[in-house]
């Protein structure tokens, strides 16, 4: 581990923060905005300076645990950025950290309510709690006689970016007593309060003024409690929820400040660990730009990485780190999106006008997008044409047959050629999923005009065809089950009849079982081309992964 001395020189005329960075391959200081000459920097926390960081390339910093408000400031969630990226700390972050360390050592009492996905019920702290058995979440269990060190390292900050993958947890909780956000987290799920900030930050906790339903597999304990937090009486007595309905008052927003107060009653949504993305550290996000003009920027986009974030998880994104690359003062913004594990072009609008103009071209279909897939067997040219469920939930299930309700697939196959399999070394280098597919001495790479843009579409499609893409560890497994046993999928080639709509759904969550999990980086697709304006303005991304 680099270890960080961080000094401060309050003689300076430009009141200058050095951060020297000791490592056997970094010797050069890397030195911060200037800030203000009547800054004081023990208030750094109270005022409106926004510290920009830049580092040479990838290199985790080290800091000592923060005591004073200086050395608060300086353990910014955001330590650090590779290739020569800027790094900007808002001082609400700052304000955040030294404002927090009061609550490390308290141990006052809190009543809460707390409950998760399947709605378990069980006490903690006194108070109701309800908790989760399902995959993606991860029951709330009475901590208090666990040492504060041990129960602190399990979550000690979002950043550097940890290398071990962690399970989904997130907890459902209703407030009982009001105050602010991170007094509330901090003590209803005995996190480090650094760590919830760090959590706020990222965008993973949520409020709604009124919480939602529990489930049919809610037990009576818990059903007692929604009646009393939503009971008309109740709400009545609320003025924050005066003139909404109810299922308006249900609705999510994200938490976007620290301080901000959650009264009795409301309900708040928390990621304990969200989705993360290493790879973003790893890229010289400065090659991967395509070009820069005065309404938009092309990015040439690495697997493994999200375009405008996650539910739970808007730092680590294309939009973000492309920003800092080119140092704008004005973060870019989405205007479509490509799959995680997928490459290749996307166009960042730089202002909000452009991103309504560019929406509207994808709306009237004036934008054309080129991909290449590397299938693992042969695709017939033409149009191909499937009519996909519409869940918004993956994996995507379609039919070749249409269906009443189901939404329309279409791509054209411009070209398929028959290509070397990539060799171990290459599939090891990009994170590609081995899914033991039979025959792995060549593979097809395909050229697909997109006619239609649904979620998944081509990796679904190929699938359906009995060419799954390359890694596709979520769509492969269940076309080799169809190969295996031909006729297994409900909806291809051997068609079964339904007898009613709850068969055919029953049906299709069958299939969808056969199906596995989402890759973890990188998939043999590549978004190469892109174009608008008749061809005005065209772009590509250059040679996919695999012909590198």
């Amino acid at each position: 581990m680099s270890q960080t001395e961080i000094e401060i020189d309050g003689e300076e005329e430009r009141r200058q923060l050095l951060v020297k960075v000791k490592d056997e391959r970094v010797h050069q200081n890397t030195k911060l905005d200037p800030l203000p000459q009547d800054t004081n920097l023990d208030s750094l926390s109270q005022g409106s300076t926004r510290l920009l960081l830049s580092i040479p390339k990838r290199q985790s910093l080290y800091l000592p645990p923060a005591n004073t408000p200086s050395e608060m400031a300086m353990a910014s969630p955001l330590l650090w950025i590779p290739n020569y990226r800027s790094l900007v700390v808002p001082v609400t972050i700052l304000r955040t950290l030294s404002a927090v360390t009061s609550h490390r050592h308290k141990n006052t009492s809190f009543r809460c309510s707390v409950w998760d996905s399947d709605f378990n019920f069980h006490r903690k702290n006194s108070s109701r709690a309800f908790a989760s058995d399902a995959t993606a979440s991860v029951a709330v269990t009475s901590i208090l006689s666990t040492p504060d060190s041990k129960r602190y390292s399990e979550y000690g900050r979002l950043l550097p970016c940890p290398a071990e993958k962690f399970q989904p947890r997130i907890e459902h909780l209703v407030v009982k007593e009001g105050g602010t956000i991170l007094d509330f987290v901090t003590k209803a799920l005995d996190l480090p309060p650094l760590y919830v900030a760090d959590l706020i930050h990222f965008g993973a906790v949520f409020y709604a003024l009124v919480c939602p339903k529990p489930p049919l597999t809610a037990t009576p304990e818990e059903m007692i409690l929604y009646n009393e937090v939503t009971d008309p009486s109740v709400l009545k007595m609320r003025p924050s929820i005066k003139g909404k309905t109810v299922r308006e008052a249900q609705n999510t927003f994200r938490i976007t400040h620290v301080d901000q107060f959650v009264e009795a009653g409301t309900y708040v949504r928390v990621h304990v660990r969200p989705k993360r993305f290493p790879r973003c550290y790893e890229i010289d996000w400065r090659s991967r730009i395509v070009a820069v003009t005065e309404s938009y920027v092309v990015l040439n986009k690495p697997a493994g990485t999200s375009v405008g974030g996650t539910t739970d998880n808007i730092e680590e994104t294309c939009v973000n780190f492309a920003t800092r690359a080119l140092e704008l003062t004005t973060p870019l913004m989405t205007t479509h999106q490509i799959d995680n594990c997928t490459e290749g072009c996307v166009v960042l609008a730089r202002t909000k006008d452009y991103c309504s103009v560019f929406h509207r071209k994808i709306r009237e279909k004036q934008v054309k997008k080129l991909y290449l897939a590397l299938a693992a067997a042969y695709v017939p040219c033409g149009v191909m044409t499937h009519f996909m469920r519409p869940l918004r939930m993956a994996p995507k299930v379609i039919s070749k047959d249409f269906i009443k309700g189901w939404n329309m697939c279409q791509l054209e196959v411009l070209e398929c050629r028959k290509v070397p399999w990539p060799n171990d070394l290459v599939q090891e280098a990009y994170e590609v999923e081995d899914i033991s597919w039979p025959n792995k001495e060549f593979a097809y790479q395909c050229k697909i005009n997109l006619l239609t843009g649904r979620t998944h579409q081509i990796r679904a499609q190929l699938a359906a065809c009995g060419a799954p893409i390359v890694g596709d560890s979520m769509y492969m497994p269940a076309a080799m089950a169809e190969l295996a046993s031909p006729g297994l999928n409900p909806f291809g080639e051997y068609k079964k009849q339904f007898e009613s709509e709850a068969h055919r759904e029953r049906a299709a969550e069958e299939w969808a079982a056969k199906h596995g999990k989402e890759p973890g980086v990188t998939i043999g697709l590549q978004a190469c081309q892109l174009s608008w304006d008749e061809g005005d303005n065209s772009y590509d991304a250059g040679p996919p992964w695999w012909a590198q």
